[in-house]
């Protein structure tokens, strides 16, 4: 193998050496003991790069919880199969240039970032989680822990059972398989049956600060989530850079969260993505609900030059409620925002609820996939499904594509997409009427149109922080598409 440039090696302090773009071809891919075996029956994979970042990213977690050893194998034998997504070979793809990702090295965090990244601004909750470029920094709460420190037990086995499950998701990508093979630890969020913590939220924060050295340092951060039977539980799950006073840290993060509601049990789930608009950001959350369930998604994602979000969601009971509502601003120039979405009904009397809006100007990008499909046996499925997007430039660009694929007979289910270069003139005429100017008219209604996601987030403190950051964007696009 050969080395990266003496200068980045130098300049490198808080990375591991990154991955040239470069390099001749790797004949290993050596943990697991079936590689051998499967590498044979498996077809060719003609992009190197997929091989090179997934023997660093295994060699990194060398030392990793054995627990997550059935994931990682399934993963590391998908990759030997798995190629490069690019808008012409793979159709989920089709609107979503990754191509940034593969323009500079990749390197991983050191041995121990923690020593070298700026401390993290403290929780204002009791219970939380902290990773610090994909590190499991620290842990706080009742029912949080790293899934290394679990004692053997219920929770302990009842966790490992969940994560091997995960190796038999099908629907997943590359970049979920780069993660199961890159995290070194999982935070574990258990909630025993009949207990609630709606009113303490679980804050998992995620910080980043890339290295400095010209590569982008990728980072693979995992989250288990478990409510039991009857339980409750609040998640507040934060993305954002430190140390980005010189215009944003250059980084990947490639987290995964899973969750599972059991029956009777409520999941709150609001996430904001806040990241340097150096960053790159490929996230995925897989939800799996039980009967008479609820799952309740925010989403606002205003950060990060490459934005990809997959949101995964299947009932797996009758009576099953799921509502979604998801924001994205596309703000900066070449900045691409993405939601892919696929919800499964597969039982009698589910409901669904999803809304997502956009905004896009200079010359962002926005994309939006929402898949609903209502199986045979979701009878009594009510399901409805509603995009609106709004371009601020000529040059912004959106792709929509709502999904609803029925197959049951006996079903309510609605969809609707608007795409918008102006707002309505009764609205503007609204505030004029008021002695307000069309200008300041029109900015109040964009800021309106996120809000009216951002102000679902139940907690009232990470909802004025982002709605101040959301505020502070507008602004600035609004001077640069000047």
């Amino acid at each position: 193998m050969s080395s990266p440039s003496p200068a980045l090696c130098a300049a490198a302090a808080g990375c591991s050496a990154p991955i040239p773009l470069s390099r001749p071809h790797l004949v290993r891919f050596r943990r697991s003991s079936a590689r051998a075996a499967a590498a044979a029956a498996a077809p060719a994979v003609s992009d190197d790069l997929v091989l090179r970042i997934a023997e660093q990213l295994e060699d990194s977690a060398a030392t990793s919880s054995p627990l997550l050893d059935p994931l990682r194998s399934a993963s590391a034998l998908s990759l030997l199969s798995t190629r490069w997504p690019t808008r012409r070979s793979n159709e989920a793809y089709r609107f979503t240039d990754t191509s940034y990702l593969r323009s500079l090295p990749i390197s991983l965090p050191s041995s121990d970032p923690l020593s070298l990244a700026p401390p993290p601004p403290a929780s204002p909750y009791a219970s939380h989680v902290h990773f610090s470029d994909g590190v499991l920094a620290s842990s706080s709460g009742t029912h949080v822990s790293a899934l290394a420190d679990l004692p053997p037990g219920q929770v302990r086995d009842r966790a490992a059972a969940i994560l091997a499950a995960s190796a038999d998701f099908v629907d997943k990508d590359l970049f979920y398989d780069f993660n199961a093979v890159g995290a070194k630890d999982v935070a574990v969020v258990y909630a025993p049956e009949g207990v609630s913590m709606a009113d303490d939220p679980v804050h998992i924060m995620f910080s980043y600060s890339g290295c400095g050295d010209g590569s982008m340092m990728m980072s693979n951060p995992r989250v288990l989530v478990v409510a039991e039977k009857g339980a409750e539980v609040a998640i507040v799950e934060e993305h954002f850079g430190l140390g980005e006073e010189d215009g944003g840290g250059c980084y990947w993060a490639n987290p995964v969260m899973e969750i599972l509601v059991e029956e009777d049990a409520k999941v709150v789930h609001s996430y904001v993505q806040r990241q340097s608009f150096a960053a790159a950001h490929t996230k995925w959350t897989v939800v799996k609900q039980n009967t008479s369930s609820n799952y309740e998604f925010v989403e606002a994602s205003i950060g990060a030059r490459l934005n990809r979000h997959n949101l995964h969601i299947q009932q797996l009971g009758p009576e099953t409620n799921t509502k979604l509502a998801s924001f994205h601003f596309s703000s900066q120039n070449k900045q691409i925002h993405d939601l892919h979405s696929k919800l499964i009904l597969d039982h009698p009397r589910g409901r669904s609820h999803q809304l997502h809006r956009l905004i896009a100007s200079g010359t962002g990008n926005g994309i939006f996939d929402g898949n609903i499909k209502v199986n045979r046996y979701a009878q009594q499925t009510d399901a409805g499904q509603e995009t609106k997007c709004l371009l601020l430039s000529s040059k912004a660009l959106v792709n929509v594509k709502p999904n609803l694929q029925i197959i049951a007979d006996d079903v309510k289910c609605t969809h609707g997409a608007a795409i918008s270069g102006e707002h309505d003139p009764n609205w503007i005429y609204f505030f004029q009427a008021r002695g307000i100017d069309a200008k300041t008219a029109a900015d109040a209604l964009n800021f309106a149109f996120g809000a009216h996601v951002i102000n679902q987030i139940p907690f009232k403190s990470i909802e004025k922080k982002t709605l101040a950051h959301f505020k502070e964007l507008l602004e600035s696009s609004r001077q640069d598409d000047k």
